[in-house]
């Protein structure tokens, strides 16, 4: 047979018989990637879908369906649950995506062993040999390796033959690790293609809506941090987890990106071991351990990771620049963001910048992203400039604007709390909030800022 070329963006799936420039779909540049063709496409063997002879489901009245809050499992990770949105649900389809080494293939094996006792688990593996599974198991879990009899594993990449091991084995619970390592002998194409990664992903969702099945699919990434293949297979899940933190560190953030099934705001935090990942239940005593007394440029702030308050210590470095124009370098923290700050304490604030290189840090790997964190960065700013320390006993939040006028922030009241539980007495949170009875908070001391320099009166005195 003549084989077919067609070119399919890697972001949206659109297909094309030549190559573009710009994807009609989408809009995006330069994603078309050529993917030859030499058959239809069908559904894989043992696939379940109208392509297979599946007969078509007849519509239902709303109120007779099941709700979706009764068919949530427990992993035995408290942490995995939270950012699921309280537990693994019955035929969900999850990716599960992260640097190579961060963590991925650990958690979900950890989560095999944590739910094989009264669930049957398949495992499938494509990048590693069996042997290499086993070394795996017993480094988490030690010599109770013998006693997970509802635990498969298997290794293969054909996606007939991983929907065969799946109708022998008939597990509750199946792993794939990882997506871009399966194919279909019937399209032609590397693993890790366009096409090859959407059928195979395909096949996978309809036999888990059918079945009933909980998958997992392990999902490389970029070098930009993005999950590698096409960006369709996000839209084709239910839920989308990354794995964050850097290898040198020992903890680890996973967040959702998606969830049909929960909020997207959750995350989760681990702390890697010899043993595996363990739950963080108090991620602000981890990000703010071993910070240094007194030191100028450091600003301690609380943002607020869903529903849980999280205490994060930002570091700003100014400096005498040696360039004509002055570096400015973030990590954990928006650049746009940063610059729009220090924009803002050069115009109304009086802090000079223009000759001065600006580093900021945000400690332990994590990410702030929500504005509320303005303060904190502009404080440190200023903490280095004036190399005037701001006292370890002080949080800080809210959000600049570009008059310098601090905006108020949500749940303000759980910020201060946990800053109140783990010992800290001064606040400076922005005048419009409304705050509850002072006696709720104890002895702390809350002032209130208008401007970004009444923020700094009142600390760099």
């Amino acid at each position: 047979m003549k084989e077919k070329t067609v070119y399919i963006c890697s972001e949206c799936g659109f297909e094309s018989p030549k190559w573009l420039g710009k994807c009609p779909g989408c809009g995006n540049w330069s994603t078309l990637e050529e993917s030859i063709v030499n058959k239809p496409l069908k559904a894989a063997k043992g696939a379940s879908g109208p392509s297979s002879g599946a007969r078509a489901s007849e519509p239902v009245r709303i109120a007779s369906l099941k709700s979706e809050s009764d068919e949530r499992h427990k992993t035995g990770i408290s942490e995995f649950d939270r950012v699921l949105g309280g537990g693994l649900v019955t035929g969900s389809v999850v990716l599960v995506g992260g640097d190579p080494g961060i963590g991925k293939s650990t958690i979900l094996m950890q989560i095999c062993f944590n739910i094989c006792s009264d669930r049957r688990v398949l495992y499938i593996t494509g990048e590693e040999s069996l042997a290499q599974i086993r070394m795996r198991a017993e480094r988490l879990a030690g010599e109770k390796v013998s006693d997970y009899d509802n635990l498969f594993v298997d290794a293969k990449t054909d996606i007939s033959d991983v929907l065969e091991s799946i109708s022998r084995v008939k597990p509750d619970v199946v792993v794939i690790d990882s997506i871009q390592t399966m194919y279909r002998s019937d399209i032609s194409g590397a693993p890790g293609g366009v096409s090859q990664v959407r059928e195979c992903a395909l096949a996978l969702i309809n036999r888990a809506k059918s079945e009933g099945i909980s998958v997992f699919l392990v999902g490389h990434v970029t070098k930009e941090g993005s999950l590698a293949g096409p960006r369709v297979l996000e839209h084709m899940v239910d839920c989308v987890l990354y794995f964050e933190g850097e290898q040198r560190h020992n903890h680890r953030v996973l967040r959702a990106v998606k969830n049909r099934y929960g909020s997207t705001n959750e995350i989760g935090v681990f702390e890697m071991g010899e043993k595996g990942l363990t739950e963080v239940k108090n991620p602000s005593m981890l990000t703010l351990s071993g910070r240094p007394e007194n030191a100028a440029g450091a600003a301690i702030t609380c943002a607020m990771e869903g529903s849980r308050p999280i205490l994060s210590e930002v570091q700003a470095l100014a400096t005498q620049t040696s360039f004509a124009v002055p570096r400015r370098m973030c990590t954990g923290f928006d650049y746009n963001r940063a610059a729009l700050i220090i924009a803002v304490l050069e115009k109304h604030a009086g802090v000079s910048l223009n000759n001065r290189d600006v580093y900021i840090n945000v400690v332990g790997g994590i990410r702030l992203l929500e504005p509320a964190a303005d303060m904190a960065v502009a404080l440190a700013i200023a903490s280095s400039v004036k190399n005037t320390p701001l006292g370890d006993d002080l949080i800080v939040f809210g959000e600049i604007g570009l008059s310098g006028e601090i905006r108020a922030v949500n749940a303000i009241s759980q910020r201060i709390s946990e800053g109140v539980k783990l010992g800290f007495k001064r606040f400076i949170v922005p005048y419009q909030n409304k705050l509850p009875d002072a006696s709720a908070f104890g002895d702390a001391e809350i002032y209130k800022a208008r401007t970004i320099a009444q923020a700094l009166a009142l600390t760099l005195r």
